[in-house]
């Protein structure tokens, strides 16, 4: 097989992965050029593979073990062997400004997952949220074009806090979900302050009163808000398709916080989600409010 057509079929399965995992993310992705396409599926594939071996059903042991093989192959690129998710990052990052330092972050959250780290204070899981979505942000930010005027170091601190804001959203919206595999990721002084334990009654509900609860996803979700508010200013600083891809993937999340707000207890009854046809009318209109 010729090396144009290990490359091919690496970046292949990098798409293949995106297809089937990135539920939210690849209405974003599929408005890049193609060649920025293939490579931000390449690093969603990287990091769907360390996610997954965080939240696989392993003895921690294991995952720990395993997060430290996947960091060491990523030391190792540009060699990737024969892996074709690697292959295809390491093509990707010898084109791109793509700072692959920052998934030593990501593998440092899943570590941190794995041994059910708990965070005292919102600042320590501002902090948490940047190892996992901020360094995504920043991957993705290298594979992106910048217009001509844009200072990529603000581009990046922009792009770190928008993956905040998208993580501090999944963390709302999976909070039944990740307390029924032991993760509790909402601080302590938090809940403190809300007289919330989120224990666990016979039903398979929270136990701390309604009120209580939905006074604390709210103010989550505010403080997510202010995120959004200041991450967002990163679209002006991109091209036309790149700001409609990060319009589209944050646009997702930020409907999905404003229905928190609305009603902050439907977390507690289903997992929020948005409809395909809602999901493709946001991407449609990322695209149009990018058009020149």
């Amino acid at each position: 097989m010729s090396g144009d057509d290990e490359l091919g079929r690496a970046y292949r399965e990098c798409a293949r992965v995106t297809r089937s995992q990135a539920r939210n993310f690849s209405y974003g992705i599929r408005l890049l050029r193609p060649d920025r396409r293939a490579a931000l599926c390449a690093v969603y594939a990287v990091a769907r593979r360390i996610d997954d071996i965080g939240d696989g059903d392993l003895p921690a042991a294991t995952k720990l073990a395993r997060l430290d093989q996947i960091r060491a192959a990523l030391h190792r690129l540009p060699d990737a062997g024969t892996d074709p998710v690697l292959v295809a990052l390491a093509d990707a990052a010898a084109r791109l400004p793509i700072p692959l330092a920052a998934l030593d972050e990501l593998v440092d959250g899943c570590v941190a997952d794995v041994r059910g780290t708990r965070y005292d204070t919102f600042s320590e899981l501002v902090g948490y949220c940047r190892c996992v979505a901020g360094s995504i942000g920043r991957l993705s930010l290298g594979v992106f074009d910048l217009r001509a005027s844009a200072d990529r170091s603000t581009a990046g601190e922009l792009a770190d806090t928008l993956g905040i804001a998208l993580q501090l959203t999944n963390i709302l919206r999976d909070i039944v979900e990740d307390r029924g595999i032991g993760r509790i990721y909402l601080p302590r002084h938090d809940l403190d302050r809300f007289g919330c334990g989120l224990e666990v009654g016979a039903d398979g509900g929270f136990t701390d009163p309604p009120d209580r609860l939905a006074a604390l996803v709210r103010w989550q979700a505010q403080r997510a808000e202010r995120y959004y508010q200041s991450g967002l200013r990163l679209l002006p600083l991109l091209d036309r398709r790149s700001a409609a891809c990060v319009a589209a993937m944050a646009g997702i999340y930020h409907r999905l916080l404003a229905r928190m707000v609305a009603d902050p207890m439907a977390v507690t009854r289903r997992r929020m989600s948005l409809p395909g046809w809602e999901k493709a009318y946001v991407a449609a209109r990322a695209m149009t409010r990018s058009a020149p």
